[in-house]
């Protein structure tokens, strides 16, 4: 440890620290622009001049490392005057937008100015203009005249998202931020250059000019899409979400987002919006009371019950839905005699497992990873903030390593891709656990199973080190031979000491298997269901045709059953639903969401539903009612969640670890036999809200996926 004098005040901080460091520890705040905890340092705004003596001249806190005794003054007469002048060059070409910037009430430059400009400038020559460029449906860089030159987006795209997407060019007064070649910023994780970019040079596309931020209510939230369980600010204004932005939770996102947690809002203010309940009466849909609808349903579903006993009714739940909605949708299936309920639509295999399966170390410690074996996974895309953290374990010297289809640019270094079609995942699986046994001279799993060089790379790389993971990806969850995949994983964790884990779809996969959301003695499966063969089906925010392996054979085969009743925040599934239920989405109800590590969140409402839209939890609740199902008669989302986990609700902040359990009582065998690729969404598929957002649509990676173009 150095110690240091801070304006009079003895710190200690770590040896190589620089002294804005220090001052952070001290609580002792130094203007600045350029810095960024999680970016390396740059050191080209000068607005953290500090005074230290002996120095012949001022300073800049962030570039410069402590030694022992250093003295630094931060608000002396001389810091002041450095940094009132650093001020006072930024401000020369600075454009007077302050009325009308979407950055107004939350810029730093504005902020600073106020406390280190002057009142009026000394400079009277011709201020520089910058062109707009166009970059994408996400970022504005329609006023790049506001640029301070900080570089914050340009080490962003270069050290967390990976790609260099943005670069300063030119020298002097005509350097400026651009793609170079004029490109489209097309990374998963472009929208946090909004948040970083400190005056409004780099706005929200879709927010702009939309509202002013002190006319904004914020509430915090958990986003609904992948695992992670990114935590977001909803802000709201008249009842409308208008922009989502992070949270801060270092455990789970950091400071990040993902782009589909940041734009998929748009979608909520959309045409498609279902608003209320409908029911098609001769073929034409017609819009109906609620009275009416939930009548229609359980008088359905009791006529069904009568006529073809309960195990002729089912449901299709998402695994995008809250803890909450999934635990009712159970209470009434199974309280009307049925065992027929299950959110793996996208699934080939059914294998009982001994537990919930989950990822199997904390989120946080992929980012100190030593070696990581990836199978069946798009990890960039399919969890773009897993694979940030995994991208600078790699920055630090990880070894990754992956087995896919398609070899995939994950932006970082990659030290060997085994690429085989779906099929061949277990043989190669077993080839590197060949490898391992070869190096430790014990028997394969797999007899016969022979390693190459390629097997013999990896298989050192999980030899090696003591952080290492090996990570079972939405292709593997998927796979026809899921089973197979997994007891190979868990033979090589055995053999080389690295933790096994699913990467998990869904923001709700986790909580689904908690909560009971499949078969628990003999009911029907999701491809089961899928079939058609059931004569009422429930479908809770789901779209077959989009979300399950079957795809566009869904609407065909669920056109045979008798009822289905669709509960969607959207008109969806109308060519082969009876009833429309409009429920509403994450921003418009109160519920829980438990990540891929097991961590249990839970948010409330941030804005009022929209028309007569209902919290799914609470129509559950009162179908159960209307069909006599006793001791469901919950008044909050809270007494629900209590009840589903069997301790008060906020109680529980991660699931009980004997519940999580990635280990199979299946033993490693032959891997032939003929598998088709696992069904596994894009980017922005995944679920109802990103497919409707607008600007996430008009992306480089939703036009590939639509076979419009080719994703970076």
């Amino acid at each position: 440890m150095v110690e240091i004098e801070l304006d009079g005040r003895k710190v200690e901080v770590g040896e190589g620290c620089m002294i804005m460091h220090a001052a952070e520890k001290a609580g002792t705040y130094i203007p600045h622009f350029c810095y960024h905890k999680k970016l390396s340092i740059a050191a080209n705004c000068r607005m953290c001049l500090v005074d230290v003596e002996k120095a012949p001249k001022p300073l800049p806190a962030c570039a410069t490392p402590v030694t022992q005794g250093m003295v630094v003054h931060t608000k002396s007469d001389k810091a002041i005057k450095a940094q009132q002048s650093v001020m006072e060059f930024l401000l020369i070409n600075h454009p007077l937008d302050c009325p009308i910037c979407d950055q107004g009430g939350e810029c730093q430059l504005q902020d600073l100015a106020v406390g280190y400009g002057a009142s009026s400038s000394r400079y009277g020559e011709e201020k520089r203009v910058v062109a707009h460029k166009d970059v994408g449906p996400l970022i504005s860089m329609e006023e790049m005249t506001r640029c301070i030159h900080c570089t914050r987006c340009v080490r962003f795209g270069q050290e967390i998202a990976g790609v260099m997407e943005l670069g300063m060019v030119n020298r002097g007064e005509h350097s400026e931020i651009t793609t170079v070649i004029g490109d489209s910023v097309d990374s998963e994780l472009s929208g946090n250059v909004i948040d970083l970019c400190p005056v409004g040079a780099l706005t929200s596309k879709p927010f702009r000019y939309s509202a002013r931020t002190w006319e904004l209510s914020r509430r915090k939230s958990i986003s609904p899409h992948d695992s992670t369980g990114a935590n977001l600010i909803v802000q709201v204004k008249n009842h409308r979400v208008m922009r989502v932005v992070p949270f801060e939770n270092e455990e789970v996102n950091e400071c990040w987002l993902a782009d589909r947690d940041r734009f998929s809002y748009e979608a909520l203010n959309g045409e498609e919006r279902l608003t209320r309940p409908m029911l098609k009466q001769g073929g034409q849909w017609q819009e109906v009371d609620w009275q009416t609808a939930l009548e229609y349903v359980a008088n359905g579903l009791q006529c069904v019950t009568k006529e073809h006993g309960a195990q002729a009714i089912g449901a299709l739940v998402s695994p995008h839905s809250t803890l909450e909605e999934l635990y009712l949708a159970g209470r009434l299936v199974r309280g009307l005699g049925s065992d027929n309920i299950d959110h793996r639509l996208r699934h080939a295999e059914f294998a009982p497992a001994d537990g919930v399966r989950w990822l199997g170390l904390p989120i946080a410690a992929l980012s100190n990873l030593q070696s990581v074996l990836v199978v069946g996974s798009n990890l960039r895309k399919d969890h773009p903030l897993f694979a940030q953290r995994i991208r600078q374990a790699a920055r630090s010297g990880c070894a990754v390593a992956a087995i896919n289809s398609v070899a995939y640019d994950w932006a970082m270094p990659v030290l060997q891709t085994l690429l085989v079609p779906a099929a061949g995942w277990a043989g190669q699986l077993a080839a590197v656990a060949a490898a391992v046994a070869e190096h430790k001279g014990i028997a394969a799993p797999v007899a016969g199973a022979q390693a190459g060089d390629e097997a013999r790379a990896v298989a050192a790389s999980l030899l090696a080190g003591e952080r290492k993971a090996i990570l079972l990806g939405n292709g593997a969850a998927h796979h026809a031979q899921a089973a197979q995949l997994l007891a190979l994983a868990q033979w090589l964790g055995e053999q080389t000491g690295a933790a096994v884990g699913y990467l998990t779809e869904a923001a709700n996969t986790v909580g689904a298997q908690f909560i009971g959301a499949q078969p628990q003695q003999q009911g029907l499966n999701a491809a089961h269901m899928l079939q058609g063969g059931l004569k009422a089906l429930l479908l809770l925010q789901t779209e077959p045709v989009h979300d399950s392996a079957l795809g566009a054979e869904a609407a065909a085969k669920l056109g045979q059953v008798d009822m289905v009743v669709t509960l969607s925040p959207f008109k969806a599934n109308m060519e082969f639903s009876d009833v429309l239920l409009p429920i509403a989405p994450f921003t418009e109800t109160s519920g829980t969401f438990v990540n891929a590590e097991g961590r249990v969140q839970s948010f409330h409402a941030a804005a009022r539903p929209l028309g007569e839209t209902r919290p799914a939890w609470k129509v559950l609740r009162v179908l159960s009612n209307l069909m006599g199902i006793t001791g469901v008669d919950y008044e909050t989302s809270q007494e629900v969640l209590a009840a589903a986990t069997g301790q008060p609700a906020g109680a529980m902040t991660h699931l009980p670890a004997e519940r999580l359990s990635n280990h199979t009582q299946v033993q490693p065998a032959g891997t032939s036999g003929e598998c088709s690729e696992p069904v596994v969404a894009s980017i922005y598929q995944l679920d109802g809200l990103v497919r409707r957002a607008p600007s996430l649509q008009l992306t480089a990676d939703a036009r590939a996926a639509r076979g419009e173009g080719v994703a970076a």
